[in-house]
């Protein structure tokens, strides 16, 4: 049975709504970008982890990264806990978040995935103005 063919869609998301990872966010995917972030300036929170550093280069775009390891849980409480941080970060950095950094939000074990929303929201503020001092 062929699969149906995927529809195109509109510049915001499937039915209207906004991608998973803003527009003004990329997205990290080299190991060694990183590796660089966890020598950097980090602060943990009851609901994840931020670890943040400037790029320094000519680059001005904002990068973020998600991270779970299997002490999050199997991979279903996994991708629950990054679809959560995805949707963290898209609130708070699009908003907060600087120019040529990198950041990497790591959930963390049976917090991330069953935490209040709001008050994950409150942890990425309060960590995001922590690693910006």
């Amino acid at each position: 049975m062929k699969p149906p063919e995927a529809t195109i869609s509109t510049p915001q998301g499937a039915g209207g709504t906004p991608p998973a990872v803003s527009v003004c966010l990329q997205t990290i995917k080299k190991r060694a970008d990183f590796l660089a972030c966890s020598r950097a300036n980090w602060r943990g929170t009851t609901g994840l982890v931020l670890q943040a550093r400037d790029r320094k280069d000519d680059d001005t775009s904002t990068r973020v990264g998600f991270t779970c390891s299997k002490k999050v849980g199997n991979a279903v409480a996994r991708n629950r806990a990054k679809r959560r941080l995805r949707e963290v970060a898209r609130i708070v950095l699009s908003e907060k978040g600087r120019a040529g950094w990198d950041y990497v939000l790591i959930g963390k074990s049976q917090v991330t995935a069953n935490r209040d929303f709001n008050d994950l929201i409150k942890d990425m503020r309060y960590a995001l103005k922590k690693v910006h001092e």
